[in-house]
């Protein structure tokens, strides 16, 4: 392991350990997983894994996340939170992310306070100061510890740490909130949730690890790795991802020819 990394590493834990008991917001993704069982390892019962469960995430995390604690020991906790009751993610604005994290943290604290937990933390990383992410002006309103940039932690070098620790979860695709698929300013529905969720999960039992299905209107634009895009020259697999996100709802199907990227609706 390099030296900087190294001490990145030991930065974090430092950091973790002075908290005494720490309530990680837990979803099951590469950095939150990262950050539970880096805290895990230094303050062992005295942390807490807080999970979301809610139409904005693809039951399959969920359970993954579930999984991973169980198999490990570590309490977690799964507070059931419905963003489709906040007026503002449901208009879909530009600050959507603002409004409902504020109101998921607000869930999540309580329940820490609930379980005797001192401190909440989230995963975000370096790598989440470089787009638009009204999200993390909430996270800081409310006090939410950000251990991962604290210490100066990359995604890059997250996967490398997590593979160190025999973790699978370093080789997950990056994931986000389902309601990031969709144009600012259209309504968002629990049947255009569960219209993207299938039809990502459709490409994903195709072999697609990193990819979107982003929502315009009544058109799916795909966006997959560059190197997948020769999948789609074959008439037969084209049919039947036509026809698959045709009985989605969708009346039209592109393929984005700029490729997967995150924060591509921020453009």
């Amino acid at each position: 392991m390099e030296k900087i990394l190294k001490e990145k590493l030991e930065k974090l834990k430092n950091n973790i350990k002075k908290l005494e008991s720490v309530a990680i917001a837990f979803s099951g993704g590469v950095d939150s997983t990262f950050l539970l069982q880096a805290a895990y390892e230094v303050l062992g019962e005295n942390v807490l894994a807080l999970t979301i469960r809610s139409a904005a995430f693809p039951e399959r995390e969920t359970k993954e996340s579930q999984d991973f604690c169980k198999a490990r020991g570590i309490r977690q906790v799964v507070l059931d939170f419905d963003p489709l009751d906040l007026e503002e993610f449901v208009k879909n604005p530009k600050d959507r992310c603002y409004h409902c994290k504020r109101q998921l943290f607000l869930k999540i604290t309580a329940a820490a306070r609930e379980q005797g937990i001192l401190y909440v933390a989230e995963g975000s990383n370096m790598d989440d100061l470089g787009d638009y992410r009204p999200g993390l002006m909430a996270v800081k309103e409310m006090g939410i510890l950000s251990p991962l940039r604290e210490a100066g932690l990359y995604k890059s070098e997250i996967r490398f740490l997590l593979k160190e620790m025999g973790i699978p979860a370093w080789e997950k695709p990056s994931y986000a909130c389902l309601a990031s698929r969709f144009v600012y300013g259209e309504e968002i529905t629990l049947e255009k949730l569960k219209r993207v969720e299938l039809g990502e999960e459709f490409l994903r039992e195709q072999g697609f690890l990193q990819m979107r299905v982003r929502v315009h209107g009544d058109m799916a634009r795909i966006e997959v790795l560059p190197e997948d895009f020769g999948r789609f020259l074959d008439e037969k697999f084209r049919e039947e991802v036509w026809d698959k996100f045709h009985g989605l709802g969708f009346s039209h199907v592109s393929l984005d020819l700029k490729g997967y990227r995150t924060g591509s609706m921020n453009v």
